[in-house]
């Protein structure tokens, strides 16, 4: 027992010093040592904004890479610079420093093309949007060029499709065994598709925030697209719908929900009619429930119908619940959604659930859901069943547990010690007792088991927890048991 407490009092442990990795000179003839001095001059600068830029000190950031960018234009990467000089003159924030971002980012485009594009091309749309918002007459004429090319990018997709379409019908009438090759076409055969889209979604979301009566139409045209290479931007124009207000929105995340062939297009469009307060939405949601096989789905679709504000929302969980045909996980994610969703209702249906359950897995989710919802009951409820012996012990144990975690009193729980015989029982008492370390009364009685419960196996685990415990008595308590 001496051994078992100082292996508690005693630990050790050490760290090793990591390397800085230089940065890499590209491959070339030796430069000149003068050459070479600068590019050194210049690495360590950019370092030291690298760091100041990592945690987040923007204007430190911005003052290092400007002297890169001023002092060292041969640098090579000068353009780098340039762009993360935008990026903190962005985070900084504030009308004149967002129009440095944009000026730098124009010299970014002059100085260095390839730099400018993907990131760089969107954080130069970003800004200009919220610039535009704020009244720049000059960005917000960027955004509407840019939203003009965007319609006319589409228009000319949905000839594409289109043209697509009447190639495989004509083929398929040819011969049942031909499909054209725009059935066949997947993601990957989009090169340079994400940063082009995330390029266009900043440019929608600005149009979005400035001119939604344009920016609607300009969306539903890009989700009623159905080419593989459309997808990434799809789901990500599901998100600027949600976030816009309409009488529009519900009817195109339906639509969306309803018809795109992409499963997570799907899956975010009926991720965000949680979001949407309109009837038919419900309705929909529990026609996903009733009738898809897609298990993903179903399980947005919970998500959703406990987020929405319609009552039915938790009458329809509910019944899903019951349902003994459904797969177990997406019961389970019922039942928490329930838990989540706090009324007596719910409570006493959780309840009344579980004695009807054969799933263990399942009756452990109700467990926890009404060890969520303290102040109605459930602490007593959940001690009944920790002290059930009719009950399987691994249940016990999970009850006790919540029950230690919803808020049951030390003087319920310490005096549980001595009423039960079973081992495990008392051990998870003891690890319940060592949740609540920076209680006095918990720590004399982890104390009391370590000295005197007849069990070698308990005073152990009590010896173990009481090491976890930050009570100045525990030091003295051990050392007194090495002693001893």
């Amino acid at each position: 027992m001496k051994a078992i407490a100082l292996a508690v009092v005693t630990a050790a442990f050490a760290a090793g010093p990591v390397a800085d990795t230089p940065i890499g000179r590209a491959p070339g003839s030796p430069p000149s040592f003068a050459a070479t001095k600068a590019q050194d001059s210049a690495d360590s600068l950019y370092r030291v904004a690298r760091q100041a830029f990592n945690k987040g000190d923007f204007t430190r950031a911005s003052e290092m890479f400007a002297r890169v960018v001023e002092r060292y234009p041969n640098y090579q990467y000068h353009g780098d610079a340039m762009y993360y000089l935008a990026f903190s003159y962005y985070r900084i924030g504030g009308t004149e420093r967002m129009r440095s971002a944009i000026q730098t980012l124009t010299r970014l485009k002059s100085a260095h093309p390839n730099v400018a594009k993907g990131d760089a091309a969107t954080l130069r749309t970003r800004i200009c949007g919220e610039l535009a918002r704020s009244g720049d007459e000059a960005c917000a004429a960027e955004v509407s060029a840019t939203a003009t090319s965007i319609e006319r990018a589409e228009r000319e997709a949905e000839k594409a499709d289109k043209a697509a379409e009447k190639a495989e019908r004509d083929a398929e009438r040819s011969s049942r065994s031909s499909r054209s090759s725009s059935s066949s076409r997947s993601s990957s055969d989009c090169p340079n598709a994400d940063d082009e889209d995330d390029e266009r979604v900043a440019a929608l979301n600005a149009l979005l925030q400035m001119d939604a009566e344009r920016a609607l139409p300009i969306l539903t045209k890009v989700l009623e697209r159905r080419d593989p290479c459309s997808a990434g931007l799809r789901r990500k124009a599901v998100f600027l719908v949600s976030q816009k207000r309409t009488p529009q929105t519900a009817d195109l995340l339906l639509k969306i929900a309803r018809n795109d062939p992409d499963n997570e297009v799907r899956e975010q469009a009926v991720f965000w009619l949680s979001q949407v307060p309109d009837e038919r939405v419900v309705d929909m949601l529990q026609d996903i429930l009733a009738n898809s096989k897609d298990e993903e789905l179903q399980n947005k679709a919970l998500f959703s119908l406990s987020q929405h504000r319609s009552g039915r929302g938790s009458a329809i969980l509910r019944d899903f619940a019951t349902k003994s045909d459904a797969p177990t996980e997406l019961r389970g994610q019922a039942i928490f959604w329930l838990g989540q969703r706090p009324s007596q209702e719910n409570n006493d249906f959780l309840r009344g659930l579980y004695a009807r359950l054969n799933n263990e897995e399942l009756k452990e989710k109700v467990l926890f859901s009404l060890s969520q919802r303290r102040g109605m009951g459930n602490e007593q409820w959940l001690m009944n069943i920790a002290v059930n012996d009719r009950e399987d012990i691994e249940l016990r144990k999970k009850a006790l547990f919540w029950a230690g975690q919803s808020g049951v009193g030390l003087d319920v729980i310490i005096p549980l010690y001595s009423k039960i015989n079973d081992r495990e029982m008392k051990e998870q008492v003891i690890f319940v007792l060592s949740q609540r370390g920076n209680s006095t009364a918990a720590v004399d009685k982890l104390m009391d088991i370590a000295r005197n419960d007849k069990d070698p196996e308990l005073r152990k685990k009590a010896i173990f927890w009481l090491g976890q415990s930050r009570d100045p008595r525990v030091q003295q308590f051990l050392l007194d048991m090495i002693n001893r």
